[in-house]
C-alpha cells in the first residue's frame, strides 16, 4: 500500500512493551517514566491480528522492539506464531543484547531471522553510565551468541553521543575484523528532555577510521535489511560499517515503515506526534475491513519529511524513545 507521496509501506515496527532492564540516558529520563498498566498494552492476539490484516496490504517485514522486547513473557511463542504466517518475509528484533545469550538459539529456532543490538561504547564504565547500570560483558556475550545462532546479519547499533570516544572506534574496527557483523553509527535524535549531547558526526567517524591504518573504507552492498544505512567495508574485514543519518541527510523520501506502539497507536513517523488509535477499535470488535481502512488513513497522514535538524530547533515530542520503540 502506498502513502500520499507514493512510498510503498511494507514494514511494521511493533513495540511489544515499554518495559526495559536498561535506563539509557537518551531513551528514558533519569527519574523514569510512568509505565503503562498491563491492560493498556496490546495483547499478543491483538498484535497478531494487526499483523495479519496488514499483511493483506503488502506489509511483509516485521521488527519487534520495546522497551526491551525480551523482557516480555511469552515472546518466544509469539515469534513462532508470527513466523508461521506465510506473508512474512523478514522477522527481526531490536534488543540491548543483555538477555540474548541464553535465548539466541531458541529465538532462531522459533523463526526470528536477525537482530539489531544496541551498544554505544565499548568502555565498561561509560557503558554502565549510558545504560543506567548495564553490564558490557552481557551485551558482548549476547552478540557472540547471536552470531553463533545464525541470527544474521547481526547489526550493532551505535548512537553517536558524547559517550563514544576515538578509542571506541578503534575497538569497533577490531570487532569488524573479528566478526561478520555490521557496526552502524546512528546520528543522535533529540527526542525528549535529556542532558546528553551530540557526539561525533558520521563524517568525523569515517575520517578517524580511515586514518587508523587499516586501509580506506569502500562502499559495500548486499546487506540484508539494509534500510537507510550506507555501508562501507575495510580491506579483508569480516564485517562492515554502516552510517545512518536521519538528521543531517534524512532519508524520508524512501521511508517504508510505520510503527505500532505498545499501547496500540499507529505512528506514521518516528519524529512526529501524529498517532492513530488502534487499540480502542480492536477492543470494540472492529471488522478486518475497518482495520484496513484505519491503516490506510494512518499512512496517508505520514509526512513528507521530519523537521529535525542537527544544529538545534525541533518539535516538542510527547513521547520518549522508550515509549515509541525506536
Amino acid at each position: 500500500m502506498r502513502d500520499c507521496y507514493k512510498r510503498d509501506i511494507n514494514y511494521l515496527r511493533v513495540s511489544v512493551t515499554d518495559r526495559c532492564n536498561f535506563r539509557c540516558v537518551y531513551c528514558m529520563p533519569t527519574g523514569g517514566i510512568d509505565l503503562l498498566e498491563a491492560t493498556e498494552i496490546l495483547s499478543y492476539e491483538e498484535i497478531l491480528r494487526v499483523i495479519t490484516v496488514l499483511g493483506r496490504h503488502g506489509v511483509d517485514k516485521i521488527r519487534l522492539t520495546g522497551g526491551e522486547p525480551l523482557v516480555r513473557k511469552g515472546i518466544v511463542e509469539f515469534i513462532k506464531t508470527i513466523s508461521s504466517l506465510k506473508h512474512i518475509s523478514d522477522l527481526s528484533m531490536t534488543t540491548n543484547g543483555s538477555l540474548l545469550k541464553p535465548l539466541a538459539h531458541i529465538l532462531k529456532a522459533a523463526g526470528l531471522n536477525r537482530v539489531n543490538i544496541s551498544i554505544d561504547t565499548l568502555d565498561s564504565e561509560r557503558f554502565s553510565e549510558v545504560s543506567g547500570g548495564g553490564l558490557l560483558t552481557e551485551t558482548l556475550e549476547g552478540i557472540e551468541s547471536a552470531i553463533d545462532a545464525g541470527l544474521k546479519p547481526v547489526k550493532v547499533n551505535v548512537v553517536l553521543t558524547s559517550f563514544l570516544s576515538c578509542s571506541d572506534l578503534f575497538k569497533f574496527v577490531e570487532m569488524v575484523y573479528q566478526y561478520p557483523i555490521s557496526v552502524r553509527f546512528i546520528e543522535y535524535m533529540p527526542i525528549g528532555d535529556s542532558d546528553i549531547h551530540n557526539g561525533m558526526t558520521t563524517e568525523e567517524v569515517k575520517k578517524i577510521i580511515n586514518a587508523a591504518g587499516y586501509g580506506l573504507l569502500e562502499l559495500s552492498s548486499n546487506i540484508k535489511g539494509s534500510g537507510p544505512a550506507k555501508y562501507y567495508k575495510l580491506p579483508e574485514a569480516k564485517g562492515t560499517f554502516g552510517f545512518i543519518t536521519p538528521v543531517s541527510d534524512h532519508f524520508c523520501g524512501s521511508c517504508n515503515r510505520i510503527r505500532l506502539t505498545a499501547d496500540g497507536k499507529f505512528k506514521p513517523c518516528l519524529l512526529s506526534n501524529q498517532e492513530i488509535d488502534i487499540r480502542s477499535p480492536l477492543r470494540l470488535g472492529v471488522s478486518d475491513a475497518r482495520l484496513s481502512e484505519i491503516f490506510f488513513e494512518a499512512i496517508q497522514t505520514k509526512p513528507m519529511r521530519h523537521n529535525l535538524c542537527r544544529t538545534g530547533g525541533h518539535p516538542i515530542f510527547q513521547r520518549r524513545m522508550s515509549q515509541i520503540g525506536g
